[in-house]
């Protein structure tokens, strides 16, 4: 059987909405059911969860949601690796899928979720003020790489499906943001970008970079 494309998490919005636009259809409020239609529409658009062909290439790591690359280079990851990374930052329009992927197989070591501010996710700023959610991931050769969902300016809920000790396959589906955000993806320091800022990506099928296994 064929899943319908639109994350769970979108149906109570859709169908409340749809509730709306019926009833205001038939009270023959012109405007206001064009507003509820064009509102309906949109939530549909943002809770799109489309099926992805997950490249199998070793070494690739994966990006995590659809959006723009708005940030490639090293960065000291000082709050759970406490070393020198290559640190990749992925910007999520209302417009972008917002289910978000594993970027890469391994074992989920732990989670560590943060209230916080509401600053313009494309903004530096915004990794380290805004709420955010933290996936701390051990792969099959013993490395760490982190993944942190952040909260934009619209983003008022992060959704994370993952528990610690969970085993998770590159690609697979581990959450969603709701309504404007940003993924940052921290990977060892000697990986090679695939990626370049301002890149368009897609979650689970775009390769952002190469990590190299500990020998």
């Amino acid at each position: 059987m064929r899943r319908i494309p639109i994350a769970k998490q979108g149906l109570p919005y859709i169908l409340a909405l749809s509730v709306l636009l019926i009833l205001l259809f038939f009270l023959g409020w012109t405007f206001l059911t064009l507003l509820a239609l064009i509102l309906t529409v949109l939530v549909i658009n943002f809770f799109r969860d489309p099926e992805r062909e997950i490249p199998q290439v070793p070494h690739a790591v994966l990006a995590p949601a659809d959006g723009k690359i708005v940030f490639v280079g090293p960065t000291f990851e000082d709050r759970f690796l406490s070393k020198e990374t290559l640190k990749i930052s992925i910007f999520m329009s209302i417009f972008n899928v917002h289910v978000n992927r594993i970027p890469l197989s391994g074992e989920v070591e732990s989670i560590h979720y943060e209230k916080g501010t509401f600053f313009a996710a494309n903004l530096d700023k915004a990794s380290l003020d805004n709420e955010h959610n933290a996936v701390v991931l051990r792969t099959p050769e013993g490395e760490k790489i982190v993944f942190v969902q952040i909260a934009g300016l619209i983003a008022r809920r992060i959704d994370c499906w993952l528990q610690p000790g969970d085993s998770v396959q590159q690609g697979e589906r581990f959450g969603m943001i709701r309504f404007g955000s940003r993924l940052d993806v921290f990977v060892p320091a000697d990986s090679r970008p695939a990626v370049s800022k301002g890149q368009r990506v897609k979650a689970g099928e775009s390769i952002i970079c190469y990590h190299q296994p500990i020998k």
